[in-house]
């Protein structure tokens, strides 16, 4: 697969966690978003299960490969969703990044799977860019994501 460093960068960006920031927010308490996540959830038939996180997911398969670890590189086919189900991103194609990268959310969620899986999460917004928001995605927004793991590295 070929890549430029342009679409590596943009990627890269996407993904890059912005909880952790300066700007002096606060971010939404996980808790206090959990109402919303159950009711899409069931509102968009995800048999979710709730990590002590406070991220919905359901695995859809398990995968059977290599299981992801913090420091691991992986390629992701994903769909990325706002809970009102306005789609923001649809990858077809691995896209590959490494998982120390990206938000809290997948960090968390993407080790539950193995290469091959597939996952269905609903992330709070702490564990996604938080009260600073990202590109098109507004400030304390929690996201849905359907991810497949096509590689791990």
């Amino acid at each position: 697969m070929k890549k430029t460093p342009f679409f590596l960068f943009v990627c890269a960006s996407f993904f890059i966690s912005c909880g952790k920031t300066s700007s002096g927010c606060d971010p939404v308490p996980v808790t206090s978003e959990k109402a919303v996540l159950v009711a899409y959830c069931q509102a968009n038939n995800i048999n979710y299960t709730e990590h002590s996180s406070g991220i919905l997911y359901e695995i859809i398969l398990p995968g059977s490969g290599m299981t992801p670890i913090a420091t691991s590189t992986v390629s992701a086919i994903y769909t990325l969703k706002l809970l009102d189900n306005t789609q923001l991103q649809a990858v077809a194609n691995p896209v590959t990044f490494s998982l120390s990268a990206v938000i809290d959310g997948w960090k968390i969620a993407i080790p539950l799977i193995k290469k091959g899986g597939r996952i269905k999460m609903v992330v709070p917004s702490a564990l996604a860019y938080s009260c600073t928001g990202k590109d098109n995605i507004p400030p304390n927004t929690p996201l849905y994501f359907d991810v497949s793991l096509a590689d791990v590295y």
